[in-house]
């Protein structure tokens, strides 16, 4: 793989939650469109990939330019929160493939480990709870801890701070572009899990692209 120069400088690895650590964003672009078309909104399935992972000083501008102009979105997020939390009431959280595994590996071979995410922090923490990782975490650092959300570089800032990192020993893993224009802004190193996007040749010179957690592992077991 290339970018691998810096592999052995890592202490710290700071994930994302959503599409990275937990299978939720298709759950996200699902009710994100149901919500706003409960309201009249012509959402579409694009509009909602469009504000993964953005900061809602970005997101809200963008929805009412290419959806409707008076997109209320804080109504309609209130709403895709209520229903989304009913649906996974009921069919309960799904994992992405070797994450446990991945984090006790990284916990049980003495790097520490944080989390940046757009998810509120009670909500984070309740979720990470619920798969039996949260005591696995050393620092959470959350959208609404910061001044500015992704791509801008804030919350992986925090979360380095939080953990005593510098950027040079921290690697960032993400599923999106947005997230990864936040963490290599920060000045960390990042590696991209595609989820719903395919890395593009801008997200191919930004990170090193791997397929699944186990390989993220497995990078780091091997070198």
């Amino acid at each position: 793989m290339e970018h691998m120069g810096w592999i052995n400088d890592i202490k710290y690895l700071i994930f994302d939650l959503d599409g990275t650590l937990l299978d939720t964003e298709r759950l996200y672009t699902r009710f994100w469109v149901e919500a706003a078309r409960h309201f009249g909104y012509p959402m579409e399935t694009r509009h909602a990939l469009m504000i993964r992972s953005l900061a809602h000083e970005v997101s809200i501008p963008l929805l009412r330019k290419e959806v409707d102009p008076d997109f209320d979105f804080y109504r309609v997020r209130a709403y895709r929160m209520e229903i989304m939390d009913a649906y996974l009431e009921r069919e309960g959280l799904v994992p992405k493939p070797y994450m446990e595994e991945t984090l006790r590996w990284f916990h049980q071979q003495g790097y520490r480990i944080a989390l940046a995410t757009a998810s509120p922090e009670e909500r984070a923490k309740l979720y990470l709870d619920k798969l039996g990782v949260l005591p696995l975490f050393d620092a959470i650092a959350t959208a609404d801890m910061v001044s500015h959300g992704k791509p801008a570089p804030d919350i992986y800032l925090l979360a380095m701070k939080k953990m005593g990192a510098v950027p040079e020993q921290s690697l960032a893993v993400e599923d999106a572009p947005n997230g990864i224009r936040s963490a290599c802004a920060s000045g960390a190193h990042a590696v991209m899990i595609p989820d719903l996007d395919q890395p593009d040749e801008e997200m191919r010179s930004m990170c090193t692209v791997v397929s699944s957690l186990r390989e993220l592992r497995e990078m780091f077991d091997q070198r």
